[in-house]
């Protein structure tokens, strides 16, 4: 159901941001919102992580969408320049990756298309794949809020997770009504897009995106022996969760 506050949002004109990551619920949440909001009053805006992500991202978006305006946001910094300067990888309780290179870059060229379109009048419903079913974490939240820390300077900006109670088989089957396919990591045996390497990976993932980019996991692995810090909640080096062969003995440091 659609909450009351979106359609007077929609009404007032507002302007609706689809954060767009090209995983299957962002690709479902687009058609949810294409059908539901004026084209004149939606854009998409995609972070990209240079070195992390998976390739053809950007032209998957644009294959599964209507050519509606695409912002590509895009910090100051790698995932991998990130880690080596902190000397260690991001924790599930302190995710820099999602606050420095996602979260911070697409409010700061959100606050900036807002200023630069006065059209709709400082209104803005940032709009985010998130579903219950994902973790206990996630059913806790709130769909519908407003963002008090970008409400400001003249600016009433909601967040919304527009798919929060869809699971996940309904999110492939309107993807497949809508004559179109998930990204093909997915036919390739991930279960997530996020990052091809990412902390919150299970041992599934990790040693399908160690197949697919055998490229990445070397230079993912060598950056763990290099500050001594591994990426993987289970503590242990990415080459043995994925079983690859070790040229050479490091040694990790667990603090």
């Amino acid at each position: 159901m659609i909450p009351e506050q979106i359609r007077t949002l929609i009404d007032q004109g507002a302007l609706f941001v689809c954060n767009h990551s090209a995983g299957k619920d962002s690709q479902a949440m687009y058609l949810m919102l294409r059908d539901l909001v004026p084209a004149d009053q939606l854009i998409l805006v995609h972070a990209e992580l240079p070195g992390s992500d998976w390739p053809d991202l950007v032209e998957h978006i644009k294959a599964t969408t209507k050519g509606e305006e695409l912002i590509l946001a895009r910090a100051g910094k790698t995932f991998l320049e990130m880690v080596e300067k902190r000397g260690m990888f991001p924790s599930p309780s302190l995710r820099q990756c999602t606050s420095d290179l996602k979260r911070d870059p697409i409010a700061r060229e959100l606050r900036r298309f807002v200023k630069a379109n006065p059209q709709f009048q400082g209104r803005l419903v940032n709009c985010m794949g998130i579903r219950a079913q994902e973790s206990a974490s996630r059913a806790r939240k709130n769909p519908l809020k407003l963002d008090l820390r970008n409400s400001k300077a003249g600016r009433e900006w909601w967040e919304w997770y527009p798919i929060f109670d869809m699971s996940e088989a309904e999110v492939f089957a309107a993807i497949e009504a809508a004559g179109q396919e998930p990204h093909w990591a997915y036919a390739a045996g991930m279960s997530r897009l996020s990052c091809c390497f990412c902390i919150m990976s299970s041992q599934a993932d990790l040693e399908t995106a160690a197949r697919l980019r055998p490229d990445l996991l070397e230079t993912y692995a060598n950056l763990e022996e290099k500050i001594g810090h591994t990426m993987s909640m289970s503590q242990r080096p990415l080459r043995e969760i994925v079983n690859a062969p070790k040229p050479c003995q490091a040694v990790f440091n667990f603090m």
